[in-house]
């Protein structure tokens, strides 16, 4: 098996442009993050995101959690 996902005679995919639609987050209006971080003795820190402004429900099925060590300033990243 190759891996390729299409046939050699079969028509090249279309490139596209990645766009933003209106009312998407993007730079402009991209939403605030809060970080918690819980240190442990005995295993890793680790840091939870969430929207800042999120309550209840919401904030609770928005959130993601990692090791603090991969956690890195978006600034260095650009």
């Amino acid at each position: 098996m190759s891996g390729r996902t299409r046939s050699d005679d079969g028509p090249a995919p279309e490139t596209q442009t990645p766009s933003i639609a209106d009312g998407q987050p993007g730079r402009s209006n991209a939403p605030v993050l809060e970080l918690a971080l819980v240190r442990y003795d005995d295993r890793p820190d680790r840091c939870t995101i969430h929207p800042a402004d999120a309550t209840g429900v919401e904030r609770m099925s928005t959130w993601i959690s990692v090791d603090r060590s991969l956690v890195v300033d978006g600034e260095s990243m650009r």
